[in-house]
């Protein structure tokens, strides 16, 4: 069926470039209702609403058309903005402050303008045809394009007709035009974005026959688009995310190392391989036990969604051993209730399948068995789905994996509550989770929820989504999009995007030691880290042998040691949507040529990273960002800004450069989330000549749901400064009104300075018991307590 459905797209394509705009379309009158405004035209109305004052909501109802909604997306509400309407010869205008948007009233045409610059166009603006509904718009020559989600197809995806229909690929490499999380909107080198709120299935063809438009296309739905605009790169994907939502803080011990593999056969297995992280010294914070948790074979029990005691005879005892060790249970899910499995009975009798067309559930065949598919969309299925889950939690679960979520087999035939299976396929995920999101508020409400999911729609972020890169190749050829993949994602939202580390499908019975090396240490600066792979390898560093464990130990304990600086970005992102991997030209706005690099990326505000992607690299070429020096975070060697290095390479580690400036938190002693003490810490200070320098390093307990909202958190607030020959840092604290700070002790290492410091004080007095490290131009001493400190070194 699926194969039936992107031909289907194929001839959209088709019907679309026979047809256009009808360019008898006529203006007839223009008025404002309510705070929205009303252009009535020959064949229908647009709609125009202000959300704010950087982003425009635009809906065409066709006259005689009763609207069908399926927009899952916006979740902002408009802001209420008084608006300025005039009605001239010619022309109407639209002012936001911020947009303007323009109606040519002959020819028909609208015009979306930020400040002075025109962002976007209608070019043949709406069309339709007996099947499908079209938008289009004109675009400039030289922009480059992003979005459309997950897919694989080089930084710019101009030129491309992309199907927006949620499948996965098993094992894609280098190219993949369809991937299992598509996204109907586009960002663009303009620094504009333009989202088409609708879950039904259809293509966005960006200027695939090179005539200087986008074209939207889909079987149904109401036609709306947003234009939204940005000052900058931050501020355009603060804007989006105010749009769709912003990521809930994930719960802390999901930045540190999973156990997973498909799969976990017994409650045994699980507990002995848990154990082996213990023995070898490797960190871990979560195991995710995967399909054979319900079932001793991989056909016949999906569905089931109860423990398979023969291999798991005591599935509490087992959960708490492991939270006695620090380590989350999660568990797989799929939304298929196969006709073998013993819920299949229960589940026609509480009517939660999709259905044919009398009303029947509607069964089919796919890989794992004859099933039925749960409608997520129908409140009473969710209820009954929830609930199932609201017990294994009550269990003792920690967090949860929804697998096939696209869904994986979505027949054309099936029917949801709300309507048949294409005008909601690209939805599925999203109000799946949703259905976690919101049953964790109302039934655990002090429980950060972890949800890792493949697939959902525009704003899933908003349910605290964490989406990976579906079923990659265990190959060179594998690990190579993975940055594109996850940094366009980020700038779609969707910033915990990561992929299984090592690789998932294929690559035989062996492991490639050297990208198993590779792929781990890109993990470290990449959102979450969680080593999977088929079932003919063991991909747990705990089974490799004693080097590449040893590579991968040193990979893991500096992920640890970042904690501090990567729980920050998550507050980061979760105030503002600011993603955790951000292309180079987010620092450097004013260069072209980095609109399509991908070869490093910024971990945060500080870590400039970039992957080795081939066998026997021995040295790799980076640019550096200009306005910037930049210090080898390994050897300390420091580089300017604005022009390509060549860095030697070894399997050490990937090349990792340090913006001159920047301050980065570090754990002072390694251990795994649940035992990390935060209130001794290193903080690093990478100096640059004349450079003032701020940083906020976030804290709470890891675990309350808004703890930032709620007051429960802690900041200290960090800023340094040289002037001449001495350097200033402060540290003022700022604590919540329901959050009890404790003290703490700093070490203070100063990096890249160029003699030996000749006095220290710590608030005005003079202290000695601080250490130079003249091989590594360091300096390092400790301050306690949680009251505002000044240190001052003189240089």
């Amino acid at each position: 069926m699926i194969k039936r459905t992107l031909q289907v797209l194929g001839l959209v394509v088709v019907a679309t470039a026979a047809s256009g705009q009808t360019t008898e379309r006529k203006f007839t009158g223009a008025k404002e209702v309510s705070g929205k405004v009303e252009i009535h035209v020959s064949d229908g109305v647009y709609t125009l609403v202000p959300m704010n004052e950087k982003m425009v909501q635009t809906t065409f109802i066709p006259t005689g058309v009763s609207p069908k909604n399926f927009a899952y997306g916006v979740s902002m509400a408009p802001k209420g903005l008084k608006l300025a309407l005039t009605d001239a010869p010619g022309v109407v205008t639209l002012k936001t402050g911020g947009i303007r948007v323009e109606v040519q009233k002959s020819p028909f045409t609208i015009k979306y303008f930020y400040g002075d610059s025109l962002l976007v166009s209608e070019g043949k603006g709406f069309a339709k045809t007996d099947s499908t509904q079209s938008m289009d718009l004109a675009i400039t020559p030289s922009e480059i394009l992003y979005g459309g989600g997950a897919r694989v197809l080089g930084m710019n995806r101009r030129g491309n007709n992309l199907k927006l229909y949620n499948r996965a690929h098993y094992g894609y490499e280098t190219r993949s035009e369809l991937m299992n999380y598509t996204l109907p909107l586009y960002i663009s080198s303009k620094r504009y974005a333009v989202l088409f709120d609708n879950a039904s299935i259809g293509t966005l063809d960006l200027d695939s026959k090179a005539t200087n438009s986008v074209t939207y296309e889909t079987i149904s739905g109401t036609m709306s688009y947003t234009v939204i605009a940005g000052d900058s790169w931050y501020d355009l994907t603060d804007q989006y995310t105010r749009l769709t939502g912003r990521q809930p803080l994930p719960p802390r011990w999901a930045f540190g190392n999973f156990s997973s593999r498909f799969g976990y056969h017994s409650q045994k297995e699980v507990v002995s391989t848990v154990d082996k992280f213990f023995q070898d010294s490797i960190p871990v914070d979560a195991a995710i036990i995967d399909i054979y948790w319900f079932g001793k074979g991989i056909f016949g029990d999906m569905g089931r969604l109860d423990w398979y005691r023969d291999s798991f005879p005591e599935p509490q005892k087992m959960i708490q051993a492991l939270s006695n060790k620090g380590v989350k249970t999660i568990l797989v899910t799929e939304p298929f209730i196969l006709t073998t499995s013993s819920r299949w009975q229960e589940s026609i009798d509480k009517k939660v399948l999709g259905t044919d067309t009398t009303g029947k559930p509607y069964t089919y065949d796919f890989y794992f068995g004859n099933t039925g598919l749960v409608d997520i969309f129908k409140p009473e299925a969710r209820d009954w789905f929830w609930n199932i889950y609201k017990d294994l939690t009550n269990q003792g679960i920690g967090g949860w994996w929804g697998d096939l979520g696209e869904p994986e087999v979505h027949p054309a035939g099936l029917r949801h509550v709300n309507g048949s299976a294409d005008e909601v396929h690209n939805a599925y995920g999203h109000r799946w989770a949703q259905m976690v999101y919101e049953g964790y508020k109302k039934d655990f409400p002090e429980t950060r929820p972890f949800i890792l999911m493949r697939s959902g729609y525009a704003g899933s972020q908003r349910y605290g989504i964490i989406p990976w890169t579906g079923d990659v190749s265990r190959s060179w050829g594998g690990l190579i999009p993975q940055p594109e993949i996850a940094l366009q994602m980020g700038m779609q939202g969707l910033a915990y995007t990561h992929s299984d580390l090592g690789g998932f499908a294929g690559g035989g019975d062996k492991i490639d030691n050297e990208l198993y090396i590779r792929w781990l240490q890109y993990g470290v600066f990449q959102p979450i880290y969680r080593p999977h792979a088929q079932e003919q390898i063991a991909p747990e560093p705990v089974f490799q042998n004693d080097t590449t464990k040893a590579y991968a130990r040193t990979s893991i304990l500096l992920r640890y040691k970042l904690l501090p600086y990567i729980y920050t970005m998550a507050f980061e992102n979760n105030q503002s949507g600011k993603p955790l991997m951000q292309p180079l030209f987010y620092v450097e706005p004013s260069n072209s040529t980095l609109l399509t690099y991908d070869k490093a990326y910024m971990w945060g505000d500080a870590l400039l990273v970039s992957p080795i992607k081939a066998a026997g690299v021995t040295e790799q070429t980076v640019y550096l960002p200009k306005g910037n020096t930049w210090i080898d975070f390994y050897t300390g060697k420091v580089y300017e800004g604005g022009a390509e290095i060549t860095l030697p390479v070894t399997l050490n580690h990937i090349p990792v450069l340090v913006k001159g400036g920047a301050i980065i938190p570090m754990l002072k002693k390694v251990a795994a989330t649940t035992k990390a003490d935060l209130n001794n810490l290193e903080v690093h200070y990478y100096m640059a000549a004349n450079k003032s320098t701020s940083y906020r390093l976030y804290n709470d307990d890891g675990t309350t749901p808004e703890a930032f909202e709620k007051g429960a958190y802690e900041l200290v607030n960090i800023t340094a400064n040289t002037t001449g020959k001495l350097l200033t840092i402060d540290f003022k604290p700022e604590v919540g009104k329901s959050y009890t700070a404790q003290n703490k002790t700093v070490d203070l290492c100063l990096h890249n300075l160029t003699r030996q410091p000749k006095k220290v004080t710590v608030n005005g007095k003079a202290v000695k018991t601080w250490k130079w490290d003249a091989a590594k131009a360091t300096i390092s001493l400790t301050v306690s307590g949680q009251k505002a400190t000044t240190i001052s070194i003189k240089l």
